[in-house]
């Protein structure tokens, strides 16, 4: 197939890239270095140094002889994305079959920093998102769409969420809705408005799209890249660091992890690996004309406790002595509720998930030591609050 994946450097999507051109797809990637920029800004830099675009396609065809194409570009800029379509940007000459979006900003704390980011979070993700909608339109409408969306837009309800729709008996009637959402950040209200976009384009267009709501995920290393130089970007920080990645630095650098509040938060989380994983099935499985799929993308449930806990036990099989300090939650969230997702239709398709285990904790941890050195203290503790 070809393959268009928008936000190409990212964490999850560079890893997408060798994943996907390593089954012998034709790959093409685009991105705006928004992520390196906002590092730069924040001074808050990867815990290992990621060569560009163009350098890491180079370095994949050496060491796999597979291609990725890429480009640099705004896909806020309707004239972009039209040449990504037609393969005007990457010297081709194809339309995608599929197009992955990871191209919106993915922050929360970013979101809220201050009036002229949480302005650049809603612009971006959304007009990428209406771009990509009617380039679709205009160049494949039997193209399929799978967007990265987030476990984040459904909040914390009081009932089971189910796995994007609701059915509802009222009044002797009955009628299926999109499951509510209740985001807890700006950027999780980008991606409940853009998947509503979606929805509504399928609904009016007979577009093509499954909207992959994921858990915070972490890891380092997936199936292709076991060499360090094709490692995908790597952050610890406050802003960009998802919280098992910022704790395993934590844990290395001798800071306690820092759990939020009373740290009862539940949430769902995977491994990087299963992320590539759950895109590939839903490309491989992709949806009808006017459908809009929706799959929970977790492989498991942890309390920021319990993952404290499990960083702690893989400290002690590392080696390293972990300690726990809770502090003040500087987000406005529930620290103690119910939580139950249901997450099987990504199960059912074949996904064999790779759970977090102290014995994985420890390995990651013993990979994080061997960088220590490089490691910026001052990038960790949280600077952003909610209120």
């Amino acid at each position: 197939m070809n393959i268009l994946i928008l936000g190409g450097d990212g964490y999850l999507g560079w890893p997408t890239a060798m994943h996907l051109s390593a089954q012998g797809h034709s790959v093409a990637v685009v991105d705006n270095y928004f992520r390196r920029k906002a590092c730069d800004e924040l001074q808050s830099p990867p815990l290992l140094p990621v060569p560009d675009l163009g350098e890491r396609t180079r370095l994949w065809q050496a060491a796999s002889n597979h291609t990725v194409h890429c480009a640099e570009g705004d896909l806020c800029v309707w004239e972009f994305m039209q040449d990504c379509f037609t393969g005007k940007a990457f010297g081709l000459d194809w339309t995608p079959d599929a197009v992955v979006h990871y191209a919106e900003q993915p922050s929360a704390p970013y979101s809220m920093m201050d009036r002229d980011k949480a302005a650049f979070t809603l612009s971006n993700n959304l007009m990428s998102t209406m771009n990509l909608v009617q380039a679709v339109k205009e160049f494949n409408p039997a193209c399929h769409i799978v967007k990265l969306g987030t476990m984040g837009v459904y909040g914390t309800p009081d009932i089971d969420i189910e796995e994007g729709y609701l059915d509802v008996d009222y009044k002797g009637r009955s009628h299926r809705f999109l499951y509510p959402k209740t985001p807890g950040s700006l950027y999780h209200l980008t991606k409940a408005q853009d998947g509503d976009m979606l929805y509504f384009y399928c609904r009016i267009w007979d577009i093509r799209v499954t909207d992959l709501n994921q858990g915070p995920v972490y890891g380092i290393f997936t199936d292709q890249s076991d060499d360090e130089q094709l490692a995908t970007i790597f952050n610890y920080d406050d802003v960009f660091g998802t919280v098992v990645n910022r704790f395993l630095v934590q844990a290395v650098a001798g800071i306690p992890l820092t759990v939020y509040g009373k740290g009862g938060q539940t949430r769902g989380y995977l491994d990087l690996r299963d992320t590539l994983a759950c895109v590939e099935l839903a490309i491989l499985n992709p949806a009808q004309a006017g459908e809009y799929k929706v799959y929970n993308q977790i492989t498991e449930t942890f309390t920021v406790n319990e993952l404290a806990e499990l960083i702690l036990e893989g400290g002690k099989q590392a080696g390293i002595d972990v300690t726990v300090k809770n502090i003040e939650n500087p987000r406005r969230e529930a620290e103690e509720h119910y939580y139950n997702p249901t997450y099987t239709g990504l199960k059912d398709l074949g996904l064999e998930p790779h759970l977090l285990t102290s014995d994985k904790v420890a390995r990651m941890l013993e990979f994080v030591a061997r960088h220590k050195g490089r490691i910026r203290e001052d990038a960790i503790m949280p600077k952003v609050k909610w209120t």
